[in-house]
């Protein structure tokens, strides 16, 4: 297991940037590929953008493609999510999470280790 926390979250407009962060302890972070995970009121979390132990392989969901991107420090072991161009539609609580192995196509389930959420919120 390894225990993660986020932050960097806020409230912005629109076309603004945020940059969030996960920092992991207990295990190595090296261990596990990550990803960022968001949920807005009344709907289900959703994946974000995923990235694998050595920053080899990325995953972005169509909405964020082009705006976001994650990145990782192993050496700190901290995680990032630049997020440019920021819209409505974005706002939501934004989670970090840690998984043992590189699904090509995540999902939350795939994911065991989670931080408490960060929250986003970008207004018009």
């Amino acid at each position: 297991q390894v225990q993660l926390v986020e932050s960097g979250g806020g409230s912005v407009q629109t076309g603004d940037s945020l940059r969030l962060s996960c920092v992991g302890s207990g295990t190595p972070f090296s261990y596990f590929s990550m990803g960022w995970f968001r949920q807005a009121p009344g709907r289900e979390r959703e994946v974000v953008a995923t990235i694998s132990w050595s920053s080899g392989s990325t995953f972005y969901a169509d909405s964020v493609k082009g705006r976001f991107t994650i990145s990782r420090d192993n050496a700190k072991n901290t995680m990032y999510l630049q997020m440019n161009s920021l819209k409505p539609e974005d706002t939501a609580v934004y989670y970090c999470a840690a998984a043992t192995w590189w699904p090509r196509e995540p999902k939350s389930t795939d994911f065991k280790s989670w931080g408490q959420g960060t929250q986003v919120t970008v207004s018009s």
